[in-house]
């Protein structure tokens, strides 16, 4: 299989291509943008200086059949956290790149004029153009992406990526939006401020033909065939991934994590929300079926979970994605607002200025608890979101996370590690997840290490999410496997199959053997996720990190969170116990 680095100086203009470097043949995704990054980027650079680069990779598999496999990892280093980055998407993008040979996209250097914007184009015979675009500057994600239509030839088949407004201002929880299977720019890469990185570079769009394309070539096309039926077939038997997901989407979860005491409600001060009914999954699957839209689909062509919806207004007409349950927690129960309207317009509003609905739901949160605007105030919170698209306050302000929101208003509980907002579970209530928060070099992410898995949903095995006893040694397992999914460029919801079925996991390695015709085995597929792990330690400590970064905010361990009364209990010293891995690994890498 072809896989090239394109390169593309913002600088000068200019655009190169390369062969993939042997030592990073066996990486793809989220390992090659680490990969790129620990090699390219000095750790102290400005993250929005001409010094970083912006590299968007899929991973190993994709471009081909395998189910779930179009993932496509977006890195750099994050104006947000400050440290390394890995922000991961659905959407076209991914198997555009991979049809198109391209192993790695490296966005390099910054325009000398900051009013500059520009549209990398890539057709589907390989050739590239930069065109300047300095009439899209400003222009929201939804009318950028019916320019971008007005450009293209007919019947077209393209993907694109954009950044919003947001990011052309350099917002530290901007985003980078994909295309979804019908067009719509609502996929995203959406933690750690990337789209902003995107926005420095002058790069307001990117678009992928793959017009007439075909899946890329296996090394043995028999045998990837039948461990990719076999994968199907695993996705297809197991409960969440075969029924759960299609018939509720992500957020299936609301009402779970409410009952568990795990649904951090009003700025994580209760694990429970009163109104969860109203924003769950299955008040949401009715309202959809009601409202004549989608049911289910893939995020992605290929997706055979199907947990993606559209959400209609009560005319019938399309308003946004979902909303996933990330958005439904930090939109909804965080800011204690219970309409799923409301939150619906929340999260186009987001989508079209380009922010991340979990930094920017949990950052609402943090204003509304510094007594300026009322909890469950659904109108107030998108009249300050909107502020920021003029440049004023409070929208401005909360357009930069949580931390800044939560400085400059006086909030004593700011949810964050790393700079970056916690997720949509309670660590006190679900102590693996605490775990993964704090030790993750992606700052607060839940699914750097998904550990709701065996600690609320029985998955892979069962650990008591209320005790401190095993949580550290199930985030680890799981950021190293994480790591590795994101790598071979698979859906994270494929882990609940894998974790149950034992030939899921056997079909991984099969189909990765067979597609790329090198020798894979289970440890060969984990030890990719632990290398991929050590680019990312190393560059954190080198861009100052310490072990004093890997800790949840401490009113997490003092402050008890009803309806448990609970506190954080994993010790520092587990914590640390989480990466213990790294220097033999990073020594066998020969790497420091």
């Amino acid at each position: 299989m072809k896989r090239d680095l394109l390169r593309v100086n913002m600088s000068d203009l200019s655009i190169t291509r390369e062969p993939l470097p042997e030592g990073w043949r066996r990486y793809g995704g989220r390992a090659l943008t680490d990969a790129i990054v620990f090699s390219e980027v000095p750790p102290t650079a400005d993250p929005l200086g001409p010094d970083n680069v912006l590299v968007f990779s899929p991973g190993i598999l994709g471009g081909t059949s395998a189910p779930n496999g179009g993932r496509l990892s977006v890195g750099a280093k994050s104006p947000l956290t400050g440290g390394i980055k890995e922000s991961n998407s659905g959407g076209q993008a991914a198997h555009a790149f991979a049809r198109l040979g391209i192993g790695a996209l490296i966005v390099s250097g910054k325009p000398a004029d900051p009013d500059a914007r520009y549209c990398l184009v890539i057709e589907a015979d390989g050739s590239t153009k930069i065109e300047r675009v300095d009439e899209w500057a400003g222009l929201g994600n939804y009318e950028l992406a019916d320019k971008i239509a007005a450009t293209r030839p007919e019947n077209d088949r393209y993907a694109t990526i954009q950044t919003g407004p947001a990011g052309e201002v350099g917002a530290k929880a901007a985003g980078i939006a994909i295309s979804d299977p019908k067009g719509y720019p609502n996929r995203f890469a959406g933690r750690g401020g990337l789209g902003s990185v995107m926005g420095s570079k002058g790069l307001k769009a990117i678009v992928l033909s793959d017009k007439g394309l075909q899946y890329t070539e296996h090394a043995d096309k028999e045998a990837f065939q039948a461990a990719m039926k076999r994968f199907a077939a695993a996705l297809k038997e197991h409960a969440v991934t075969g029924q759960a997901l299609p018939a509720y989407g992500t957020n299936v979860l609301t009402n779970i994590l409410s009952e568990a005491g795990g649904l951090p409600t009003r700025n994580f001060s209760e694990g429970s929300f009163e109104k969860a009914d109203d924003i769950g999954g299955e008040r949401q699957a009715e309202t959809i079926k009601a409202r004549g839209g989608h049911e289910h689909h893939g995020c992605h062509t290929g997706c055979t979970i199907q947990c993606s919806r559209y959400w209609m207004d009560k005319d019938g007409h399309y308003k946004t994605k979902g909303p996933e349950y990330e958005t439904v927690w930090s939109m909804g129960a965080d800011c204690g607002i219970g309409d799923l309207d409301d939150i619906a317009e929340l999260d186009r509003a987001c989508g079209d200025l380009g922010l991340d609905t979990i930094e920017m739901g949990a950052t609402l949160a943090v204003y509304m608890d510094s007594g300026k605007l009322e909890f469950g105030d659904a109108k107030g919170a998108l009249d300050a979101l909107m502020s920021g698209a003029d440049g004023g306050v409070p929208g401005r302000v909360i357009w930069d996370g949580a931390l800044a929101t939560g400085k400059q208003f006086g909030v004593a509980h700011i949810p964050v590690v790393k700079s970056q907002a916690l997720p949509a579970y309670d660590p006190r209530s679900v102590m693996g997840i605490g775990v993964t928060y704090a030790t993750t070099p992606q700052g607060a992410d839940h699914t750097a290490g998904y550990t709701i898995t065996a600690n609320i949903l029985s998955v892979g095995g069962t650990v008591d999410p209320l005790k401190p006893e095993g949580q550290a040694e199930l985030s680890k397992n799981l950021q190293i496997a994480t790591a590795m999914l994101d790598s071979v460029g698979l859906c994270i919801f494929v882990a609940f199959a894998v974790l149950d079925i034992p030939d899921a996991f056997t079909a991984i390695h099969d189909m990765v053997e067979a597609h790329t015709g090198d020798s894979w085995d289970p440890d060969a597929l984990m030890q990719l996720g632990k290398e991929t792990l050590v680019f990312e330690r190393l560059f954190n400590e080198k861009a100052g990190f310490t072990a004093a970064d890997d800790r949840l905010p401490g009113f997490f361990k003092s402050v008890p969170l009803p309806p448990h009364d609970i506190v954080f209990q994993v010790t520092d010293e587990d914590l640390d116990s989480v990466f213990d891995f790294v220097p033999e690994t990073a020594a066998k890498m020969g790497i420091s």
